[in-house]
């Protein structure tokens, strides 16, 4: 499908205790078990459907799936998403047995490979008397081989479930009936044959050309394990791309899917009455994946009980008073006045025990306020209850209501206040959740008269030790180019808002010998260079940079950095953010002026400088969690341009997304390959993964196209997710954790 230029997946470099962990973790097991009349299956080609076709069902919301399918020519590497309800998108790899990627002198004998990106949206559910309807495409961003518009509808009878549809392109070639728009215009006649270009959008062959009818029948046997399904084919596979024809003796297709777990499909198929075929699909769904056991966690303290009212509900911490110590606490020996506390050993526990590495405690009347850095912990919630167990164990009942002050690198964030009392109840089952979210409070950090009780000294230094994995997909030199190496991190703390860290990674082994080729470019080469970053040496220091950070007002964050900011550039910058408390937007910009390093990512420049920075604003929009980044500014080539960012987060932070970029290189000859920028990913966090709690996130980026236009400055530290425990939304849906 495409000449022999650049198709890679984005660089990622990610630690192998949390990458092979949570890859395990999250397809054996931790989803919620279904019955399997919710489930839909996945089709050899991504996304919910028969075998070759969709239907016009959707998987359920947050499924995340992987499918390896096999119908000779093709062998399918499918990623499917479910990040709305009625979306469904699709990353595809086709590998094409029987063709050669391109002149053996580049590739070898390595066999084709074609990249592609679905989309289906559903129109209307199902009712009593209407099928569900949906639209949908494939290989809508790509040379378009295997490209494909389509509607189809869906209705269940008992354990039967009916497809029928009308598809354009590949789908339809069999071309059944004219076409039903042509009575809009005469250019929906015929469908172009030509490719539309690498990483384009092949806009102008949709719905254009003869279309063909597809469908097939879905039964759901007496066991849940087993699934069968008969479809009508709508290509008569006699026009396939790069002449790759191929016999169909009959239209019919047909398959069973074994489920041979909770997380695993098999299907097993013959299609085009001559082949037989197989599909593996490993599947879970982030929306209601169930935590693995914390096993490797400190168990929370234990609290003794004692008998409070519950009828009135209590002050907040601003306006509390003190209240007089309760003589019939039931561990009086183990309590004492906040001034008799063994403060450094209540610190220790914090951090050992609640995840806070303590800056400060204070006290403001019968409030007691820890200022701290969460770092062990990815939902706030479960930090702050492991708090309280270790204040109620130590401090006397002057002390009514608790509030975490959290930090992050330097910056106060958010207070969440806890009462006391309320919370001993919650653990002792006399209130309940709700009835407990009453007395929590969240408020913006502000200035307050405060008696200091502990002031912790500050620990200079921090380091360690790891193994990481970093590839590149679909290149033209080999499928996968990969490398393993150990990486050694380092920080040194001058304050809590200044430090200097860094990386400095060792290669182990590689298949870097095979990565001969580069892309393709007229821009300047800022990120199409990246064979050299890769091959030059074995010892690299991918980044060292000294950071600060300041809260320059309420509600005003802002950072500056200098030093070498990624494995491509160093240079200094800075960037401000305004993120108001209790808001579901705001907005930041950064600017800076970076010089090109030297290939062996040493000390080390090469010629090419530039200014680059974006403007950006953020908002939660409130529908369906979906949060939208817009940017606007100045690219690493030097191009202008805007990248949008739509990605929905559910309860539990998991994170499905995609972005695209579009520059006033866009489309040009000098941009190199494809119109635009774009890819999908998805972000999971550690602590859905692991038998340990951690704050750590796995991304996983599909980037069809590594190129030089609309390449932004990878930083290692950006304000908004430094300032994430702003979104309360996060903390209130995880807030059955505080009592973990």
């Amino acid at each position: 499908m495409r000449t022999p230029r650049m198709p890679r997946l984005a660089v990622r470099r990610t630690a192998l205790h949390g990458c092979c962990r949570a890859g395990f973790v999250l397809w054996a097991g931790g989803a919620t078990a279904l019955h399997a009349q919710e489930v839909y299956t996945q089709s050899d080609f991504g996304g919910v459907g028969l075998l070759q076709t969709p239907t016009a069902r959707m998987a359920r919301e947050g499924e995340f799936s992987f499918v390896l399918s096999r119908t000779t020519p093709y062998t399918n590497y499918n990623v499917s998403m479910q990040p709305l309800p009625w979306l469904e998108a699709s990353f595809r790899y086709t590998n094409v047995s029987n063709r050669l990627y391109g002149p053996r002198s580049l590739s070898g004998s390595q066999t084709y490979k074609d990249k592609s990106i679905d989309a289906k949206v559903r129109i209307w559910e199902e009712s009593r008397w209407l099928p569900a309807v949906a639209v949908g495409a494939r290989d809508i961003g790509g040379t378009g081989l295997f490209s494909s518009e389509y509607v189809v509808t869906s209705k269940r009878a008992g354990p039967f479930d009916f497809s029928l549809g009308l598809a354009w392109g590949y789908m339809g070639a069999r071309g059944d009936i004219a076409n039903p728009l042509n009575f809009i215009s005469d250019r929906f006649e015929t469908r172009p044959t030509s490719s539309t270009g690498t990483g384009n959008f092949s806009t102008n062959k949709f719905f254009r050309g003869r279309p063909g009818f597809f469908g097939g029948i879905e039964y759901r046997s007496p066991w849940q394990w087993l699934l069968l399904k008969a479809e009508l084919d709508g290509n008569d596979y006699k026009h396939q791309p790069q002449k790759n024809n191929q016999p169909q003796r009959w239209p019919v297709n047909l398959g069973a899917v074994f489920r041979l777990n909770r997380n695993v499909d098999l299907t097993l198929g013959y299609e085009r009455g001559e082949v037989a075929t197989a599909a593996i699909n490993l599947h879970s769904n982030l929306a209601t994946h169930i935590d693995p056991p914390k096993t490797y966690d400190p168990k929370p303290e234990a609290v003794a009980f004692e008998s409070t009212p519950v009828d009135t509900p209590p002050a907040g911490p601003a306006s509390a008073s003190p209240a007089p110590v309760d003589a019939a606490a039931a561990n009086p020996a183990t309590r004492a006045a906040p001034e008799q506390v063994d403060w450094p050993e209540v610190a220790t526990a914090l951090r050992d025990n609640a995840g806070i590495n303590v800056s400060s405690i204070g006290r403001r009347g019968s409030e007691l306020v820890i200022h701290g850095q969460q770092d062990r912990f990815f939902y706030s919630a479960e930090g702050v209850g492991r708090a309280t167990r270790i204040i109620d164990n130590r401090v006397d009942r002057s002390i009514d209501w608790l509030t975490v002050a959290s930090e992050r690198n330097g910056l106060k964030t958010v207070e969440t206040s806890v009462h006391r009392p309320r919370f001993l109840e919650l653990l002792d089952h006399r209130i309940d959740l709700p009835t407990f979210r009453r007395s929590v409070e969240q408020d913006p950090v502000t200035a307050r008269d405060e008696e200091v009780l502990y002031r912790a000294p500050l620990k200079r230094f921090t380091g360690g030790f790891s193994l990481g994995y970093q590839q590149n997909l679909g290149g033209p030199d080999a499928f996968v180019l990969y490398q393993v190496y150990g990486a050694a991190s380092g920080t040194f703390n001058f304050t809590r808002h200044l430090w200097l860290d860094g990386v400095v990674s060792l290669n182990l082994f590689n298949n870097y010998d095979k990565f001969k080729y580069d892309a393709p470019s007229n821009l300047p080469r800022v990120r199409t260079n990246l064979r050299q970053y890769l091959t030059s040496s074995d010892l690299t220091l991918p980044n060292f940079q000294l950071t600060g950070t300041h809260r320059l007002g309420e509600d005003l964050y802002g950072m500056a950095y200098a030093g070498m900011l990624e494995s491509m550039y160093g240079g200094a910058g800075g960037e401000v953010l305004y993120r108001p408390f209790g808001e579901r937007w705001a907005v930041g910009a950064d600017v800076n002026w970076v010089k090109q390093r030297g290939f062996d990512q040493d000390f080390s420049f090469r010629r090419y400088h530039v200014v680059t920075g974006q403007a950006t604003g953020y908002l939660d929009t409130g529908f369906h969690n979906v949060t939208l980044a817009v940017s606007v500014g100045r690219y690493l080539a030097g191009d202008w341009g805007t990248t949008i960012d739509v990605s929905r987060e559910f309860a539990n932070g998991a994170r499905m997304g995609a972005y695209a970029t579009v520059t006033n290189k866009s489309g040009s000859a000098g941009y190199g390959e494809g119109s635009f920028d774009k890819g999908i990913y998805v972000s999971i966090p550690f602590d859905m993964l692991l038998p340990h709690s951690s704050r750590s996130r796995a991304t996983l980026l599909w980037q069809p196209l590594i190129r030089d236009g609309g390449a932004r400055l990878n930083k290692r530290y950006t304000l908004y997710t430094l300032t994430n425990d702003l979104d309360s939304d996060l903390f209130d849906k995880n807030l059955g954790k505080i009592s973990e």
